[in-house]
């Protein structure tokens, strides 16, 4: 807790989508804000200073070390309550035709400064035995990701790396859930080249609702929640079909070219 005694959380990725809605959430329910993205936060934090929390900004690039290290100093030495890790992204078309920088920089800010920011932050809670973590994942990240092949990987290692954090701080008084949302109404497709298929030309899931769902199971000590009924059945469905057939199902989403198939 602050100084004044209100909660502290961290949340990444927050300039626009889940993240401002999970910081959003944070914000109603007592937390004061540290958010972090790779662009300006300016019209975030106004609109999350109406939630009455105490707002601060780094805007960072969190696929270096560098950019984490920053985040992490600007807590300074603030007990976190809640951290909110999520931000990510997304890249589409195939990973041959893929710029090799833009992949490095998906797995990167995806997988290792989300990693690193969460062993910096969870070593800290461990020890004073408290708080929560809540890691964005994605039911992407169970099934073979055709035309997001990256993407979909780096999910798969959040998803079971949340699993495994959470049972590795069992009874130690932190908690570990993992989100897991499918397709949902931000500007992800638009930056990952997706508007051209059919899962990004589709109808998706709101942000403020999948943010609401998350943060309640990161507030109940959940460990994983599938935003929607939809996606509760392809989460289902993947584990039990074939990875070929997931793979082909998956391309029929995410080919270039796939929004004006029928």
């Amino acid at each position: 807790m602050g100084n004044d005694g209100r909660l502290f959380a961290v949340v990444t990725g927050a300039s626009s989508g889940i993240g401002f809605e999970l910081a959003k959430c944070c914000g109603e329910r007592g937390y004061d804000l540290l958010v972090a993205a790779d662009e300006s936060l300016d019209a975030a934090a106004t609109e999350l200073q109406r939630t009455g929390a105490t707002v601060e900004t780094v805007e960072t690039d969190l696929a270096t070390p560098q950019g984490v290290e920053q985040l992490y100093a600007a807590t300074r030495g603030r007990r976190v309550d809640a951290l909110l890790a999520n931000a990510g992204h997304g890249l589409g078309h195939a990973f041959l035709d893929q710029d090799w920088e833009q992949i490095l920089h998906v797995i990167n800010t995806n997988v290792t400064g989300t990693l690193l920011l969460i062993h910096k932050v969870g070593r800290d809670m461990r020890d004073r035995s408290a708080g929560r973590i809540l890691i964005t994942g994605s039911i992407a990240g169970l099934m073979p990701g055709t035309y997001q092949a990256v993407y979909n990987g780096t999910k798969a290692l959040l998803d079971s790396f949340s699993f495994a954090l959470r049972a590795e701080l069992k009874d130690s008084g932190v908690s570990v859930t993992c989100l897991m949302p499918g397709a949902t109404e931000t500007d992800f497709f638009e930056r990952a080249d997706l508007m051209d298929t059919k899962i990004g030309a589709g109808k998706k899931q709101s942000a403020a609702e999948v943010a609401r769902l998350g943060f309640e199971a990161m507030m109940k000590g959940e460990g994983d929640v599938v935003t929607g009924w939809s996606n509760k059945l392809k989460a289902a469905i993947s584990h039990v079909l074939p990875s070929s057939v997931l793979a082909e199902q998956h391309r029929k989403e995410t080919g270039p070219g796939t929004a004006h198939k029928s």
